[in-house]
C-alpha cells in the first residue's frame, strides 16, 4: 500500500526530533522575550493568545498573529512561541494563538475562533503599542488554512495588510481518504464550507505562499492551485519553496536566526509594517 502522503511522520524521518527542539527552543523564548500570557479573545475555554514584544517597543508597531498547525488537532501555543522570536526581531508585537482541538470541536468553531482572535487583536492593538493599520497574519500547515478565513473579500475591508502561509492545505476533500478520516472525520458539509480554494479573498492583502522542496505532492500542487486562485482574484501573491526543507523543519526554522526561512518571515514582516 502507497504511503499515505498527508501522514507526515512517514514522512519526516526527524519528525520527533523537530518537535522536540521546536518546543526547547518555545520554552526558551518564554523565558527570555518580554511577554503576556493568556490573554483572553473571547469566552469560550481555550481562546487565548499569548503577546510577545520586541525589545525596542515603542507605539504604532505592526502586529503579527501566528496560527500553529497539526491537522487541527495537535499542538497548542505554548508549542510554537519560538516563532515571536523571528517576529518581535523584525519589530513587530507578536500574537501566537491557540485554538480547540478536533475532533471535539468542529472546523466552524477553529474558524470562528482564529476569527475573534484577529477581532480581538485589531480593537486592542494599541494595548500593546501596536496598530490596528499594520496587521499581518502567517500561518503553517492547519494554520495556514484557517489563516486564509482572516482575509475573505466580504466583509470588507478584512483588516489583514498580507499573510504568510507556509505547507498550507488549501482543499480539505482529499483528506477524507487519508489516515484524518478516522481522527478528524470531515464531513462534506465541512468540506464544502471550508475549502479556501473554493473561497473568495480580500484583493488589498498581499499573499506569499511557501513549501519545503521536501513536501509530499499534495501540498505542492495546492500551493499552485491556491496561488493561481488568488493572483485571479486580483490578489498580488507569490509562491516560492526552500529546495532542503521538509514539512517540519520550514516551521521549526521560522524560528532560527539564519535561515532562509526566518529570513523570509522576517522581511516579510518588515514590508508588511511599512506604513
Amino acid at each position: 500500500m502507497a504511503a499515505d502522503p498527508f501522514r507526515i511522520r512517514d514522512h519526516v524521518a526527524d519528525f520527533d526530533a523537530i518537535v522536540g527542539d521546536i518546543r526547547a527552543r518555545s520554552l526558551a523564548t518564554r523565558r527570555t522575550v518580554a511577554m503576556e500570557a493568556n490573554i483572553a479573545y473571547g469566552d469560550r475555554l481555550g481562546e487565548t493568545l499569548d503577546i510577545f514584544l520586541p525589545d525596542s517597543a515603542g507605539s504604532d508597531m505592526p502586529i503579527h498573529m501566528f496560527i500553529h498547525g497539526g491537522y487541527w488537532r495537535m499542538f497548542s501555543k505554548e508549542d510554537y512561541s519560538c516563532v515571536a522570536e523571528t517576529i518581535t526581531g523584525a519589530g513587530a508585537v507578536a500574537a501566537i494563538v491557540d485554538y480547540s482541538l478536533m475532533p471535539t470541536a468542529r472546523m466552524d468553531v477553529l474558524v470562528g475562533q482564529v476569527l475573534k482572535a484577529k477581532s480581538f487583536l485589531l480593537a486592542h492593538a494599541d494595548r500593546f503599542g501596536a496598530t490596528s493599520k499594520r496587521f499581518s497574519v502567517s500561518g503553517h500547515s492547519a494554520g495556514a488554512h484557517l489563516a486564509t478565513f482572516l482575509f475573505h473579500r466580504s466583509p470588507a475591508p478584512s483588516g489583514v495588510v498580507a499573510a504568510f502561509l507556509l505547507g498550507g492545505l488549501y482543499d480539505l476533500e482529499p483528506l477524507q481518504r487519508s489516515f484524518l478520516r478516522d481522527e478528524i472525520a470531515l464531513s462534506d458539509e465541512e468540506v464544502r464550507r471550508f475549502t479556501p480554494l473554493r473561497h473568495v479573498h480580500d484583493p488589498a492583502t498581499r499573499v506569499a505562499i511557501m513549501t519545503g522542496g521536501l513536501e509530499t505532492n499534495p501540498f505542492k500542487v495546492q500551493a499552485n492551485a491556491f496561488r493561481d486562485t488568488l493572483f485571479d482574484q486580483g490578489l498580488e501573491v507569490r509562491a516560492s519553496h526552500v529546495a532542503d526543507g521538509d514539512h517540519m523543519s520550514t516551521v521549526r526554522d521560522l524560528a532560527v536566526i539564519g535561515t532562509p526561512m526566518a529570513a523570509a518571515l522576517r522581511a516579510f514582516i518588515v514590508t508588511s509594517g511599512r506604513s
